[in-house]
Protein backbone atom coordinates (compact mmCIF):
# COMPACT_ATOMS: atom_id res chain seq x y z
CA UNK A 1 0.00 0.00 0.00
CA UNK A 2 2.77 2.37 0.97
CA UNK A 3 4.63 1.41 -2.21
CA UNK A 4 1.56 2.16 -4.31
CA UNK A 5 1.03 5.50 -2.58
CA UNK A 6 4.68 6.44 -3.13
CA UNK A 7 4.47 5.51 -6.81
CA UNK A 8 1.27 7.50 -7.26
CA UNK A 9 2.78 10.53 -5.51
CA UNK A 10 5.96 10.28 -7.61
CA UNK A 11 3.94 10.20 -10.83
CA UNK A 12 1.87 13.16 -9.68
CA UNK A 13 4.98 15.20 -8.81
CA UNK A 14 6.57 14.30 -12.14
CA UNK A 15 3.47 15.37 -13.99
CA UNK A 16 3.19 18.66 -12.13
CA UNK A 17 6.87 19.43 -12.68
CA UNK A 18 6.22 18.96 -16.39
CA UNK A 19 3.40 21.53 -16.46
CA UNK A 20 5.73 24.46 -17.12
CA UNK A 21 7.81 22.80 -19.85
CA UNK A 22 4.61 21.47 -21.46
CA UNK A 23 2.98 24.89 -21.45
CA UNK A 24 6.07 26.47 -23.00
CA UNK A 25 6.06 23.86 -25.76
CA UNK A 26 2.44 24.66 -26.62
CA UNK A 27 3.02 28.39 -26.17
CA UNK A 28 5.87 28.41 -28.70
CA UNK A 29 4.13 26.10 -31.16
CA UNK A 30 6.62 23.26 -30.70
CA UNK A 31 4.01 20.77 -29.44
CA UNK A 32 0.97 20.95 -31.73
CA UNK A 33 -0.16 17.46 -30.70
CA UNK A 34 -0.12 15.29 -27.63
CA UNK A 35 2.17 12.83 -29.42
CA UNK A 36 4.77 15.55 -29.97
CA UNK A 37 4.35 16.68 -26.37
CA UNK A 38 4.99 13.12 -25.18
CA UNK A 39 8.17 12.94 -27.25
CA UNK A 40 9.47 16.39 -26.28
CA UNK A 41 8.89 15.85 -22.56
CA UNK A 42 10.28 12.33 -22.61
CA UNK A 43 7.35 10.96 -20.59
CA UNK A 44 4.74 8.27 -21.12
CA UNK A 45 1.64 8.94 -23.17
CA UNK A 46 -0.47 8.70 -20.02
CA UNK A 47 1.65 11.32 -18.23
CA UNK A 48 1.51 13.65 -21.25
CA UNK A 49 -2.24 13.21 -21.34
CA UNK A 50 -2.55 14.04 -17.65
CA UNK A 51 -0.33 17.12 -18.05
CA UNK A 52 -2.36 18.37 -21.02
CA UNK A 53 -5.60 17.76 -19.11
CA UNK A 54 -4.37 19.78 -16.13
CA UNK A 55 -3.28 22.68 -18.34
CA UNK A 56 -6.72 22.56 -19.93
CA UNK A 57 -8.35 22.57 -16.48
CA UNK A 58 -6.30 25.65 -15.59
CA UNK A 59 -7.85 27.42 -18.56
CA UNK A 60 -4.57 27.75 -20.48
CA UNK A 61 -4.81 25.36 -23.43
CA UNK A 62 -7.37 23.53 -25.53
CA UNK A 63 -7.16 19.76 -26.13
CA UNK A 64 -8.97 18.64 -29.26
CA UNK A 65 -9.70 14.95 -28.79
CA UNK A 66 -11.31 14.43 -32.21
CA UNK A 67 -9.13 16.21 -34.76
CA UNK A 68 -9.71 13.72 -37.59
CA UNK A 69 -6.99 11.99 -39.60
CA UNK A 70 -5.08 13.84 -42.25
CA UNK A 71 -5.37 12.49 -45.76
CA UNK A 72 -3.11 9.49 -46.28
CA UNK A 73 -2.21 9.16 -42.58
CA UNK A 74 -2.24 5.85 -40.78
CA UNK A 75 -3.09 4.93 -37.22
CA UNK A 76 -5.04 6.82 -34.60
CA UNK A 77 -4.58 10.61 -34.83
CA UNK A 78 -3.11 12.37 -31.84
CA UNK A 79 -5.03 14.94 -29.84
CA UNK A 80 -4.27 18.47 -31.05
CA UNK A 81 -3.07 21.08 -28.57
CA UNK A 82 -3.47 24.85 -28.83
CA UNK A 83 -3.59 27.85 -26.53
CA UNK A 84 -7.05 28.73 -25.28
CA UNK A 85 -8.29 31.85 -27.06
CA UNK A 86 -10.47 32.86 -24.10
CA UNK A 87 -7.72 32.19 -21.58
CA UNK A 88 -5.88 34.75 -19.44
CA UNK A 89 -3.87 37.61 -20.91
CA UNK A 90 -1.08 39.94 -19.85
CA UNK A 91 -0.89 43.69 -20.27
CA UNK A 92 1.95 44.67 -22.63
CA UNK A 93 3.11 48.26 -23.06
CA UNK A 94 5.70 49.95 -25.24
CA UNK A 95 7.08 53.49 -25.07
CA UNK A 96 9.22 54.97 -27.87
CA UNK A 97 10.28 58.37 -29.13
CA UNK A 98 7.11 58.89 -31.15
CA UNK A 99 4.51 57.63 -28.70
CA UNK A 100 3.32 54.65 -26.72
CA UNK A 101 0.93 51.72 -27.09
CA UNK A 102 -0.81 49.25 -24.81
CA UNK A 103 -2.08 45.78 -25.71
CA UNK A 104 -3.48 42.60 -24.24
CA UNK A 105 -1.46 39.55 -25.27
CA UNK A 106 -2.47 35.93 -24.77
CA UNK A 107 -0.41 32.76 -24.82
CA UNK A 108 1.19 31.97 -28.14
CA UNK A 109 2.19 35.62 -28.65
CA UNK A 110 -1.35 36.40 -29.81
CA UNK A 111 -2.32 40.06 -29.58
CA UNK A 112 -5.91 40.11 -28.34
CA UNK A 113 -6.53 43.86 -28.33
CA UNK A 114 -4.59 47.10 -28.71
CA UNK A 115 -5.30 50.65 -27.62
CA UNK A 116 -4.74 53.51 -30.09
CA UNK A 117 -1.16 54.67 -29.73
CA UNK A 118 -0.43 58.09 -28.25
CA UNK A 119 1.97 60.29 -30.23
CA UNK A 120 3.11 62.55 -27.40
CA UNK A 121 5.62 61.35 -24.83
CA UNK A 122 6.11 63.72 -21.92
CA UNK A 123 9.41 64.18 -20.10
CA UNK A 124 7.86 62.79 -16.90
CA UNK A 125 8.02 58.96 -16.98
CA UNK A 126 5.38 58.66 -14.25
CA UNK A 127 2.86 60.60 -16.35
CA UNK A 128 3.57 58.57 -19.49
CA UNK A 129 3.46 55.20 -17.76
CA UNK A 130 0.31 56.18 -15.91
CA UNK A 131 -1.39 56.96 -19.21
CA UNK A 132 -0.28 53.77 -20.96
CA UNK A 133 -1.36 51.62 -18.00
CA UNK A 134 -4.72 53.41 -17.91
CA UNK A 135 -5.18 52.54 -21.59
CA UNK A 136 -4.37 48.91 -20.82
CA UNK A 137 -6.75 48.84 -17.85
CA UNK A 138 -9.53 50.07 -20.13
CA UNK A 139 -8.80 47.23 -22.56
CA UNK A 140 -9.04 44.75 -19.67
CA UNK A 141 -12.39 46.13 -18.55
CA UNK A 142 -13.76 45.92 -22.08
CA UNK A 143 -12.48 42.39 -22.65
CA UNK A 144 -13.50 40.88 -19.33
CA UNK A 145 -10.41 38.65 -19.50
CA UNK A 146 -8.25 37.63 -16.56
CA UNK A 147 -4.85 39.37 -16.32
CA UNK A 148 -1.83 37.56 -14.89
CA UNK A 149 0.88 40.22 -15.20
CA UNK A 150 2.28 43.18 -17.11
CA UNK A 151 5.39 43.92 -19.17
CA UNK A 152 6.90 47.15 -20.49
CA UNK A 153 9.34 47.75 -23.37
CA UNK A 154 11.44 50.94 -23.31
CA UNK A 155 14.08 52.29 -25.75
CA UNK A 156 16.86 52.24 -23.18
CA UNK A 157 19.24 49.84 -21.53
CA UNK A 158 17.54 48.66 -18.33
CA UNK A 159 19.97 48.00 -15.48
CA UNK A 160 19.44 44.91 -13.35
CA UNK A 161 18.44 44.30 -10.64
CA UNK A 162 17.32 47.90 -10.07
CA UNK A 163 15.13 48.19 -13.17
CA UNK A 164 16.36 51.67 -14.04
CA UNK A 165 16.48 53.13 -17.55
CA UNK A 166 20.09 54.20 -17.87
CA UNK A 167 19.99 56.13 -21.14
CA UNK A 168 16.49 56.96 -22.43
CA UNK A 169 18.12 59.42 -24.84
CA UNK A 170 15.23 59.81 -27.23
CA UNK A 171 12.56 60.21 -24.55
CA UNK A 172 13.98 63.17 -22.61
CA UNK A 173 13.51 61.16 -19.43
CA UNK A 174 16.07 61.61 -16.67
CA UNK A 175 18.94 59.12 -16.85
CA UNK A 176 18.48 56.40 -14.27
CA UNK A 177 14.69 56.74 -14.10
CA UNK A 178 13.30 53.88 -11.95
CA UNK A 179 10.96 52.74 -14.70
CA UNK A 180 10.23 49.29 -13.27
CA UNK A 181 9.14 50.70 -9.91
CA UNK A 182 7.08 53.43 -11.57
CA UNK A 183 5.44 50.94 -13.95
CA UNK A 184 4.74 48.45 -11.15
CA UNK A 185 3.17 51.21 -9.07
CA UNK A 186 0.93 52.29 -11.96
CA UNK A 187 -0.13 48.68 -12.55
CA UNK A 188 -0.93 48.21 -8.87
CA UNK A 189 -2.82 51.51 -8.65
CA UNK A 190 -4.91 50.49 -11.66
CA UNK A 191 -6.01 47.32 -9.85
CA UNK A 192 -4.24 45.03 -12.32
CA UNK A 193 -3.15 41.73 -10.80
CA UNK A 194 0.16 39.98 -11.29
CA UNK A 195 3.81 41.06 -11.28
CA UNK A 196 5.18 43.84 -13.53
CA UNK A 197 8.39 43.68 -15.56
CA UNK A 198 10.43 46.08 -17.71
CA UNK A 199 13.02 45.48 -20.44
CA UNK A 200 14.87 47.02 -23.35
CA UNK A 201 12.75 47.08 -26.49
CA UNK A 202 15.24 45.36 -28.81
CA UNK A 203 15.99 42.66 -26.23
CA UNK A 204 12.26 42.02 -26.13
CA UNK A 205 12.05 42.03 -29.93
CA UNK A 206 14.66 39.28 -29.99
CA UNK A 207 12.83 37.29 -27.30
CA UNK A 208 9.52 37.51 -29.18
CA UNK A 209 11.03 36.64 -32.55
CA UNK A 210 12.94 33.71 -31.05
CA UNK A 211 9.80 32.21 -29.55
CA UNK A 212 7.25 33.07 -32.21
CA UNK A 213 8.87 34.54 -35.32
CA UNK A 214 11.92 34.63 -37.59
CA UNK A 215 14.30 33.48 -34.85
CA UNK A 216 12.44 30.31 -33.94
CA UNK A 217 14.79 27.34 -33.75
CA UNK A 218 18.02 29.38 -33.64
CA UNK A 219 20.45 28.58 -30.86
CA UNK A 220 22.63 31.70 -31.21
CA UNK A 221 20.44 34.50 -32.53
CA UNK A 222 21.63 38.05 -33.17
CA UNK A 223 18.95 40.72 -33.53
CA UNK A 224 19.73 44.26 -34.71
CA UNK A 225 16.94 46.76 -35.17
CA UNK A 226 16.19 50.41 -35.63
CA UNK A 227 13.53 51.81 -33.38
CA UNK A 228 11.84 55.10 -34.10
CA UNK A 229 15.24 56.62 -33.29
CA UNK A 230 18.59 54.94 -32.78
CA UNK A 231 19.77 51.33 -33.14
CA UNK A 232 19.72 48.45 -30.67
CA UNK A 233 20.95 44.88 -30.56
CA UNK A 234 20.18 41.69 -28.66
CA UNK A 235 21.52 38.17 -28.44
CA UNK A 236 19.87 34.85 -27.65
CA UNK A 237 22.41 32.22 -26.56
CA UNK A 238 21.47 28.55 -26.25
CA UNK A 239 17.83 29.55 -26.45
CA UNK A 240 18.05 32.16 -23.65
CA UNK A 241 18.14 35.95 -23.89
CA UNK A 242 21.65 37.14 -23.00
CA UNK A 243 21.55 40.45 -21.15
CA UNK A 244 24.99 40.42 -19.53
CA UNK A 245 25.90 40.72 -15.87
CA UNK A 246 23.63 43.72 -15.24
CA UNK A 247 21.25 43.86 -18.22
CA UNK A 248 23.46 46.04 -20.41
CA UNK A 249 24.83 43.60 -23.02
CA UNK A 250 24.73 44.27 -26.77
CA UNK A 251 24.67 48.06 -26.89
CA UNK A 252 25.53 47.71 -30.58
CA UNK A 253 24.32 51.18 -31.47
CA UNK A 254 27.68 52.58 -30.47
CA UNK A 255 29.85 50.57 -32.83
CA UNK A 256 31.73 53.00 -35.09
CA UNK A 257 30.87 52.38 -38.75
CA UNK A 258 31.83 55.77 -40.23
CA UNK A 259 34.78 57.43 -38.42
CA UNK A 260 34.12 60.78 -40.10
CA UNK A 261 30.37 60.53 -39.64
CA UNK A 262 27.73 62.25 -37.54
CA UNK A 263 28.27 63.14 -33.88
CA UNK A 264 26.55 60.63 -31.60
CA UNK A 265 24.73 61.22 -28.31
CA UNK A 266 27.32 59.03 -26.59
CA UNK A 267 30.10 61.52 -27.38
CA UNK A 268 31.54 59.47 -30.24
CA UNK A 269 31.18 59.95 -33.97
CA UNK A 270 29.86 57.78 -36.78
CA UNK A 271 28.13 55.23 -34.52
CA UNK A 272 25.63 52.74 -35.93
CA UNK A 273 23.03 54.57 -33.81
CA UNK A 274 23.23 57.77 -35.89
CA UNK A 275 24.41 56.34 -39.21
CA UNK A 276 21.71 53.72 -39.88
CA UNK A 277 18.54 54.92 -38.15
CA UNK A 278 15.45 56.48 -39.81
CA UNK A 279 16.68 60.07 -39.37
CA UNK A 280 20.03 59.17 -40.98
CA UNK A 281 18.21 57.65 -43.97
CA UNK A 282 15.92 60.64 -44.48
CA UNK A 283 18.82 63.06 -44.15
CA UNK A 284 21.07 61.10 -46.53
CA UNK A 285 18.20 60.91 -49.04
CA UNK A 286 17.87 64.72 -48.87
CA UNK A 287 14.39 64.59 -47.37
CA UNK A 288 13.17 66.87 -44.62
CA UNK A 289 11.22 64.83 -42.05
CA UNK A 290 7.76 66.16 -41.25
CA UNK A 291 6.03 66.25 -37.89
CA UNK A 292 2.87 64.41 -39.00
CA UNK A 293 4.18 60.84 -38.84
CA UNK A 294 6.91 58.95 -37.02
CA UNK A 295 10.40 59.01 -38.51
CA UNK A 296 10.29 55.22 -38.82
CA UNK A 297 7.11 55.34 -40.91
CA UNK A 298 8.39 58.19 -43.07
CA UNK A 299 11.66 56.36 -43.76
CA UNK A 300 9.93 53.06 -44.51
CA UNK A 301 7.38 54.64 -46.81
CA UNK A 302 10.12 56.50 -48.70
CA UNK A 303 12.10 53.30 -49.16
CA UNK A 304 9.10 51.37 -50.46
CA UNK A 305 7.57 54.02 -52.73
CA UNK A 306 10.53 56.01 -54.10
CA UNK A 307 13.40 53.53 -54.28
CA UNK A 308 13.86 54.30 -57.98
CA UNK A 309 14.82 57.87 -57.07
CA UNK A 310 18.62 58.24 -57.21
CA UNK A 311 18.88 60.05 -53.87
CA UNK A 312 16.78 57.42 -52.12
CA UNK A 313 18.64 54.50 -53.69
CA UNK A 314 22.05 56.03 -52.93
CA UNK A 315 21.00 56.67 -49.33
CA UNK A 316 19.80 53.08 -48.95
CA UNK A 317 23.08 51.73 -50.35
CA UNK A 318 25.11 53.94 -48.02
CA UNK A 319 23.14 52.72 -44.99
CA UNK A 320 23.36 49.10 -46.16
CA UNK A 321 27.15 49.36 -46.37
CA UNK A 322 27.39 50.88 -42.88
CA UNK A 323 24.97 48.33 -41.42
CA UNK A 324 26.88 45.51 -43.09
CA UNK A 325 30.14 46.75 -41.59
CA UNK A 326 28.58 46.74 -38.12
CA UNK A 327 27.04 43.30 -38.58
CA UNK A 328 30.34 41.88 -39.81
CA UNK A 329 32.09 43.03 -36.64
CA UNK A 330 29.37 41.43 -34.53
CA UNK A 331 29.58 38.19 -36.53
CA UNK A 332 33.34 38.05 -35.90
CA UNK A 333 32.81 38.45 -32.15
CA UNK A 334 29.61 36.47 -31.55
CA UNK A 335 29.49 33.81 -34.31
CA UNK A 336 25.65 33.67 -34.42
CA UNK A 337 23.84 31.00 -36.43
CA UNK A 338 21.19 33.51 -37.54
CA UNK A 339 20.76 37.28 -37.80
CA UNK A 340 17.37 38.96 -37.81
CA UNK A 341 16.78 42.62 -38.63
CA UNK A 342 13.92 44.84 -37.53
CA UNK A 343 12.59 48.32 -38.14
CA UNK A 344 14.25 50.21 -41.00
CA UNK A 345 17.00 47.56 -41.13
CA UNK A 346 14.39 45.06 -42.26
CA UNK A 347 13.45 47.44 -45.10
CA UNK A 348 17.11 47.83 -46.06
CA UNK A 349 17.52 44.06 -46.20
CA UNK A 350 14.42 43.65 -48.36
CA UNK A 351 15.50 46.49 -50.68
CA UNK A 352 18.85 44.89 -51.57
CA UNK A 353 19.46 41.60 -49.74
CA UNK A 354 22.44 40.56 -51.86
CA UNK A 355 24.33 43.80 -51.20
CA UNK A 356 23.94 43.51 -47.44
CA UNK A 357 24.86 39.83 -47.36
CA UNK A 358 27.90 40.49 -49.57
CA UNK A 359 29.19 43.24 -47.25
CA UNK A 360 28.81 40.99 -44.20
CA UNK A 361 30.48 38.05 -45.95
CA UNK A 362 33.35 40.19 -47.25
CA UNK A 363 34.09 41.82 -43.89
CA UNK A 364 33.70 38.83 -41.57
CA UNK A 365 35.86 35.77 -41.10
CA UNK A 366 32.84 33.53 -40.54
CA UNK A 367 31.08 35.05 -43.52
CA UNK A 368 33.85 33.86 -45.82
CA UNK A 369 33.77 30.33 -44.45
CA UNK A 370 29.99 29.99 -44.57
CA UNK A 371 27.30 32.61 -44.85
CA UNK A 372 25.21 33.48 -41.81
CA UNK A 373 21.48 33.59 -42.65
CA UNK A 374 20.17 37.17 -42.44
CA UNK A 375 16.37 37.36 -42.19
CA UNK A 376 13.74 40.05 -41.60
CA UNK A 377 11.76 40.07 -38.37
CA UNK A 378 8.26 38.76 -39.02
CA UNK A 379 6.09 39.71 -36.04
CA UNK A 380 3.85 42.76 -35.93
CA UNK A 381 4.45 44.74 -32.72
CA UNK A 382 7.29 42.42 -31.74
CA UNK A 383 8.45 44.60 -28.83
CA UNK A 384 4.94 44.43 -27.37
CA UNK A 385 4.93 40.66 -27.76
CA UNK A 386 8.34 40.54 -26.10
CA UNK A 387 7.11 42.66 -23.20
CA UNK A 388 4.29 40.17 -22.82
CA UNK A 389 6.82 37.32 -22.74
CA UNK A 390 8.36 38.86 -19.62
CA UNK A 391 4.98 38.79 -17.92
CA UNK A 392 4.17 35.27 -19.11
CA UNK A 393 7.49 33.80 -17.91
CA UNK A 394 6.43 33.14 -14.29
CA UNK A 395 3.38 31.28 -15.60
CA UNK A 396 5.56 29.28 -18.00
CA UNK A 397 7.90 28.44 -15.11
CA UNK A 398 5.18 27.19 -12.75
CA UNK A 399 1.61 27.62 -14.02
CA UNK A 400 -0.08 25.85 -11.12
CA UNK A 401 1.63 27.90 -8.41
CA UNK A 402 1.18 31.27 -10.14
CA UNK A 403 -2.45 30.79 -11.09
CA UNK A 404 -3.27 29.48 -7.62
CA UNK A 405 -1.79 32.60 -6.01
CA UNK A 406 -3.61 34.91 -8.45
CA UNK A 407 -6.94 33.10 -8.08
Amino acid sequence: MNGKATTTRTKLERGRSALGPALELVHTGRAPTRAVLTSELGVTRATAGAVAAELEALGLIRVDSSPGSAAGSQGRPSHRLSVLETGPVVLAAQVHADGFRAALVGLGGRIVATAPGCVTVMADPAQVLGEVVAAGAQLLRESGLRCVGAGLAVPSAVAEPEGTALNPLHLAWPAGSPVRDIFAGCVRDAGITGPAFTGNDVNLTALAEHRHGAGRGAQHLLCVATGHRGVGGALVLDGRLHSGSSGLALEVGHLTVNPEGRPCHCGGRGCLDVETDPLAFLTTARRDPGPEESLLKQAGDLMRTEYADADVRNAAEALIDRLGLGLAGLVNILNPDRIILGGLHRDLLEADPERLRAVVADRSLWGRSGSVPILPCTLTHNSLVGAAELAWQPVLDDPLAVLTVLA
